[in-house]
């Protein structure tokens, strides 16, 4: 019986990789449609200017979210087979999300909208994406490791996307009707959720809600979140920030957009052992944690090593081709970027897989924040001489500090070296 368990538990887990790997795909071959036209109808100014707004929007969602997203799957994955737990804990994560990213807008409209600047249409704009956001509740299902839902959300969004773009994007002065259509997209597969979520719950009395207990601890996951947030957005804000021309934010977001689809490749795993090393830690099953990372660890050397060599050898001639003409510079980007495919590959197996299900809140804190402390520093000397190449040395340095010192962290664990006794240990 035990064995015909873990069989079954070994398919969903499968199924929920293979699901995840499908989307995963599918957003990496989209955009081999949508980017070429997209940089040459926008051109490359424009998208620096989409690239710089989106990623303020992002800080005011990711203050608004305090980790609450990373925290609530973890525990709804604590308590998957308890319906009438779980459903109180969904109730009071997303009320306490609710109020907090009702702050976080309302900190945005005064900031960017209601006073005059450069780009308050499109930061009107980007008040949708905040409220799309408050209402995401993806966290919920891949905590219950349903991941097949959000697979089919994500893709009909995709796709929808796709349409819109080729349908309503005809010239550079498109720029909010792409926002848009990025936003109003995002919306609608949010919503698409709600749909599937009542016969996951049970009915709940909402005076016996406690929000305010979660507060602390989503705290605690808020800090290395928003750490993550400073030395993977901040490049880009300090490129609008420092550098007049707005097409180096261009170049090296086009440069993070190719670097980041392979990225997804390797770190699509970790999405899905998150919630099933967390539920398999509550059962205290080390043995099977450390069998999972094992071979989360092999498939990231085996994938990100092959990429690395191929970005460096086919970079040169993929970027014109790609991007057309006038991206010269983005070729040069995606060599120095590359690392990071093993570097950020090593520490979601490390920080993402194992130190956060298992609360080692502490050291997956302390790798995060002195990565943002490094690239902040590295940007503010390397990007006024060297524009978008000195944000990709800052990224590649910062991404080898965070794996450095969640591998140093790691090296006398317990439950790694086998020394740490539970259930089938």
């Amino acid at each position: 019986m035990r064995n015909k368990f873990h069989q079954l538990r070994q398919s969903k887990l499968t199924r929920n990789y293979l699901y995840h790997m499908a989307y995963q795909l599918l957003a990496m071959f989209l955009p081999l449609i949508t980017v070429p036209y997209i940089s040459r109808v926008l051109g490359a100014e424009n998208i620096g200017i989409y690239s710089y707004t989106v990623s303020i929007a992002t800080y005011f969602i990711s203050f608004g979210s305090l980790g609450m997203a990373l925290y609530g799957q973890r525990e709804i994955a604590y308590h998957q087979s308890n319906k009438r737990r779980r459903t109180q804990i969904f109730y009071e994560i997303f009320c306490l999300r609710l109020i907090t990213m009702a702050i976080a807008l309302a900190a945005f409209f005064i900031t960017f909208v209601f006073r005059t600047n450069g780009y308050q249409f499109y930061f009107a704009i980007l008040l949708l994406e905040i409220l799309a956001s408050a209402l995401d509740i993806s966290w919920f299902f891949q905590g219950l490791e349903e991941f097949k839902k959000i697979a089919i959300r994500n893709t009909i969004v995709k796709l929808l996307s796709v349409a819109s773009i080729f349908l309503f994007i005809k010239s550079s002065a498109d720029l909010p009707i792409y926002l848009a259509i990025y936003v109003i997209t995002t919306l609608l597969g949010n919503l698409s959720l709600w749909l599937s979520l009542p016969k996951y719950l049970v009915k709940s009395h909402f005076k016996k809600l406690q929000v305010w207990r979660h507060f602390k601890p989503t705290i605690r996951l808020f800090i290395p979140q928003i750490a993550i947030q400073v030395y993977t957005l901040l490049d880009k804000t300090m490129l609008g920030a420092l550098i007049a021309d707005k097409s180096e934010v261009g170049f090296y977001d086009q440069s993070q957009k190719i670097i980041k689809l392979l990225l997804t490749v390797i770190t699509t795993l970790g999405t899905v052992m998150m919630p099933r090393i967390a539920a398999t830690f509550a059962k205290r099953e080390y043995t099977k944690i450390r069998h999972y990372l094992k071979k989360s660890a092999k498939f990231v050397f085996a994938l990100s090593i092959p990429m690395i060599l191929a970005v460096n050898a086919l970079a040169d001639i993929f970027v014109p081709l790609f991007f057309g003409a006038g991206y010269q510079p983005v070729a040069l980007l995606m060599k120095v970027i590359s690392p990071i495919l093993l570097l950020i590959g090593l520490s979601n197996v490390i920080g993402t897989q194992y130190l956060l299900p298992t609360k080692r809140l502490r050291a997956y804190t302390g790798s995060v924040v002195a990565g943002a402390a490094i690239n902040f520093i590295i940007n503010l000397a390397l990007i006024p001489p060297l524009g978008a190449l000195g944000a990709s040395i800052g990224t590649v340095v910062a991404e080898a500090v965070v794996t450095s010192i969640q591998i140093f962290a790691i090296r006398h664990d317990r439950i790694l070296r086998g020394q740490h006794h539970g259930k089938n240990s």
